[in-house]
């Protein structure tokens, strides 16, 4: 018997990975301050409901709600156009094959001669215990600050920029 999947979570991810590939972002235009206000009190208009040159509470929320359910019906046809892509035998289910069909290939970015190399210091086309360690001691000493031996939370956090 074969197994068979319904719409699941990971067919959102399959969807959303997909298209963020596939799409390139577009070139931006330069914008006019003028046609940049335009918008921006078309926007507001929209928003305020009673017209009265104000966004209540009540109108933010239901622009939020109406945001929400924009984005809600967005998702959804993207996931129904990615499961029928992935329904190759069109009998509204997905088979462990067929969802197993579009999982994305698993490759490396290096070589195993360009991965020795960059840490083959001396050259002799092997890498020792310590020319392994070596880049990587060297960051642990970038990040222990005070040159105790010792990393330390705060140390990282300093390290990746944090405060």
């Amino acid at each position: 018997m074969t197994t068979r999947l319904l719409l699941a979570p990971a067919v959102a991810m399959l969807a959303f990975g997909s298209s963020a590939i596939a799409q390139a972002p577009a070139q931006p235009k330069p914008v006019q301050r003028a046609d940049f206000i335009r918008t921006l009190d078309g926007r507001f208009n929209a928003i305020d409901a009673n017209h009265d040159g104000r966004i209540s509470k009540e109108e933010m929320a239901a622009e939020q709600q109406r945001q929400l359910q924009q984005a809600k019906t967005k998702i959804a046809q993207q996931l129904q156009a990615k499961f029928k892509q992935l329904d190759t035998n069109k009998d509204g289910q997905l088979s462990v094959q067929e969802f197993m069909a579009a999982t994305p290939a698993i490759r490396t970015t290096e070589s195993p001669e360009q991965m020795i190399a960059r840490v083959d210091a001396n050259k002799d086309g092997k890498v020792s215990a310590d020319e392994f360690r070596a880049p990587e001691l060297a960051k642990f000493n970038r990040v222990d600050a005070n040159h105790d031996g010792v990393v330390t939370p705060d140390e990282i956090r300093r390290a990746a920029g944090g405060k």
